[in-house]
């Protein structure tokens, strides 16, 4: 039977001692304790060693328990000022209680019934009661004397006189779970020490000293288990949703997507409304869908020539449109607002001039007021983007939502509904399966209206999406609450990890 050094050295010693507590197993080893604790496994696999352990739930005084062990509790050191005195008042008590302890005080002298309490000349005035006079030791104080007496106590011993519960309210004792460990060795250990166990020096390391003094004959080499559990390390890496976010715009940048970027978190009314063809009387652009800013109210518009056409497009129409048919306010697009979609990006980037045939995209954070739930934010990610090029149809974009959903965040099934957007026609809504959630909606698409690219300057079809990055992240990161993207739960954070 092959033994370590540990071992060997532990079962030497377990040989003298025949059965003891683990804490003087260690102490006759002379070796770090978790060594023996291993080595006490081992041999025990091995049957020559037998481990006993015991859990019980003690309780133990706390630093402040210990104080009053010593000096005594607060209401029996302000009843020993009111039996000589007779009466006192709180600045009296300060002579023996600290302001932590005078807090509670007249609550714990009254329901003791040693006090009576009353108001004189402004002042709480406090009088010693017949009961006072005579109080006697109580339970909580036979707990406390017993608590000083010994390290710890077990707790149905504890709770034969007060509870727990009352103990670590009063910040007296607190409770914990003790384990105690006896080793004994057996019949087979023994045997195997009296028959001699060689016990050479042990070495980790084979040195050129070794070597050359040839002493390597004379030592015996540790043996490392690479499989043995070890503590588990945390280094440091990316807070898990920064990870998902990051390799989602890789991706699209190898599809060869270019990404469009913006400084601001605050967008004029004009761009994340107006310039999508959305009228100014929508009930989405109300304080019910949308925040407002509420200082500085307003900002400024793009150049004359596009504010005029997006002006025309919502008045009269573009492209055979008959437009909304009401005065298009230039006041109402200045209003600033937290940006409600990333598709306000999409405007932008159509008016300041692109690639045709092009690819785009942006991973943004929007504001929209909604209930908190497993699958709803009000401030959360939205990647947007969009295909512009002179073959494009409907056929196009529903092949490419279904291939970012299924490659990039993983959905099984996916379906798309029927939707309408004032600024796409044809709209379509997508969902995808989550095992635990059932069926999530991701986000909404389309073809952008003619009256909204020909007012940003682009007369070729152009394919848009906007789809709910937090809600893709619950399907890499396996979570069925969408919040715990944002969670500080350290071990969530440490454990998450990202499949693809």
């Amino acid at each position: 039977m092959e033994l370590s050094y540990q071992e060997k050295l532990t079962l030497i010693k377990l040989g003298e001692l025949k059965k003891t507590r683990f804490e003087e197993l260690v102490k006759a080893a002379n070796i770090e304790q978790v060594a023996v604790m291993r080595a006490v496994l081992g041999l025990q696999a091995k049957g020559l060693a037998k481990l006993h352990e015991r859990s019980e739930r003690v309780v133990r005084l706390t630093e402040t328990g210990r104080r009053y062990g010593k000096i005594g509790l607060p209401e029996w050191r302000a009843l020993g000022i009111l039996r000589e005195r007779g009466k006192v008042t709180l600045d009296d008590l300060k002579e023996v209680l600290s302001e932590d302890e005078l807090k509670p005080i007249v609550g714990l002298l009254r329901k003791e019934g040693w006090a009576s309490v009353r108001k004189e000349d402004g002042k709480l005035v406090l009088e010693i009661t017949e009961k006072g006079l005579n109080a006697e030791e109580r339970p909580i104080d036979r707990a406390l004397k017993l608590l000083a007496e010994k390290e710890a106590l077990p707790v149905k011993e504890i709770e034969k006189l007060v509870s727990v519960k009352e103990l670590k309210r009063r910040k007296i004792g607190e409770e914990e779970t003790v384990t105690e460990r006896e080793v004994e060795i057996t019949p087979a250990g023994e045997e195997l020490v009296k028959k001699g166990i060689e016990l050479k020096r042990e070495v980790s390391v084979l040195t050129p000293e070794l070597i050359k003094s040839g002493k390597w004959k004379e030592v015996e080499f540790r043996k490392f288990d690479i499989k043995a559990p070890v503590r588990r390390i945390y280094p440091g890496k990316k807070q898990p949703y920064r990870a998902f976010l990051d390799k989602i715009r890789r991706r699209l940048i190898e599809m060869g997507f270019i990404e469009m970027t913006v400084e601001s978190l605050i967008e004029t009314q004009f761009w994340n409304f107006d310039a999508l063809f959305q009228p100014q009387n929508h009930p989405a652009r109300e304080w019910t869908d949308t925040y407002q800013l509420r200082y500085p109210k307003s900002g400024s518009l793009p150049e004359k020539e596009l504010v005029e056409m997006v002006k025309t497009a919502h008045e009269r129409g573009l492209a055979g449109s008959r437009g909304w048919g009401y005065v298009w306010s230039p006041e109402r697009a200045m209003l600033l607002m937290p940006r409600a979609h990333g598709t306000a990006l999409d405007a932008r980037q159509l008016a300041k001039g692109v690639e045709i045939p092009g690819k785009y995209f942006t991973i943004q954070r929007v504001f929209r007021p909604d209930v908190l739930d497993r699958t709803h934010l009000i401030e959360f990610n939205q990647i947007d983007g969009f295909v512009v090029g002179e073959e494009l149809n409907f056929r196009h974009l529903l092949g490419i939502l279904k291939r970012f959903a299924v490659e990039i965040a993983g959905a099984k099934k996916v379906k798309f509904l029927p939707d309408y957007y004032p600024f796409t026609e044809p709209s379509v809504q997508m969902s995808a399966y989550h095992p635990q959630l059932g069926w999530v909606e991701f986000g909404g698409a389309g073809i952008f209206r003619e009256e909204m690219t020909k007012a940003l300057g682009v007369d070729v079809p152009v394919i848009a999406w906007g789809i709910g990055i937090d809600r893709l992240a619950m399907f890499k990161l396996g979570i069925d609450d969408i919040r715990y993207l944002f969670s500080y739960d350290l071990k969530w954070l440490r454990e998450a990890k990202l499949v693809w």
